[in-house]
């Protein structure tokens, strides 16, 4: 997913999730022992502390059903959906109830957390489907300055399936890059100044589009959701930050 951060050196690709260490479950006992052995003092506190979190969540989900895709929240690094490759939806099934759906929830989600970009594995389907926007209001959030540097457009929603990416201007440009699934995080990323993407729209409908700048940015970070890519990936290490870095030293 895609959106600008305020207070940062860029306007991101993503709006940030808080994330959250790995809790043991009592579906994997071994977890459990895990922790407890490799726990110092107080190692019988924190041991119970496991057992008790371990016991809520065995209770939830007995009393509550987990979530089934379309999610409707993003998944995380870790989830092998986000490392897959997403499968093509095949043309007769894009008015199909299951497909729409998946339309549908992917615009809600992506809107909900103001992003400007979401694929449909990020919501835990892996298909080929992806969703953009850029509102006017969001580009007037930016300053000049901002949208100069970084070639900030605003675009109306724009979903694309079976998505196909051409690249027009084989440059690149390095900005500040984040994701929805790798919550907290940013780093540097090259991407490529103008690109053309084809595909067919929610109605079935062959469509193409062709960016330059921050969108040509936008469809690149979701075009790698579809291949199990992430920015991750493709980022100059020495440039990955905690974006929240700063409050942890006040």
């Amino acid at each position: 997913m895609t959106r600008p951060l305020k207070g940062t050196l860029w306007p991101c690709l993503v709006k940030i999730c808080t994330s959250r260490p790995l809790q043991p479950n009592s579906h994997h006992p071994h977890r459990l022992l895990m922790a407890s052995t490799l726990s110092t003092t107080p190692s019988c506190a924190h041991s119970s502390d496991i057992k008790v979190r371990s016991y809520l969540q065995y209770v939830k989900r007995k009393l509550k059903s987990p979530p089934k895709p379309p999610y409707s929240h993003v998944c995380q690094v870790g989830d092998p959906v986000l490392r897959g490759q997403a499968a093509t939806v095949a043309p007769e099934e894009v008015g199909s109830a299951d497909v729409q759906q998946v339309i549908r929830t992917l615009v809600q989600v992506m809107r909900r957390l103001e992003c400007v970009g979401l694929s449909a594995p990020q919501i835990g389907v892996p298909l080929r489907i992806l969703a953009l926007e850029y509102p006017e209001q969001m580009l007037q959030d930016s300053s000049e300055a901002s949208r100069q540097a970084r070639g900030l457009e605003a675009f109306p929603l724009r979903v694309f399936i079976n998505p196909e990416l051409r690249v027009l201007d084989g440059r690149t440009a390095v900005f500040q890059e984040a994701c929805e699934s790798l919550s907290g995080f940013s780093a540097s990323v090259p991407r490529y100044l103008s690109v053309e993407v084809s595909g067919l729209n929610e109605k079935g409908e062959p469509i193409s589009w062709q960016a330059s700048g921050w969108p040509a940015r936008i469809i690149q970070h979701e075009m790698d959701h579809l291949n199990g890519v992430l920015y991750i990936d493709r980022m100059d290490s020495k440039t990955f930050i905690n974006i929240n870095w700063q409050q942890y030293n006040e």
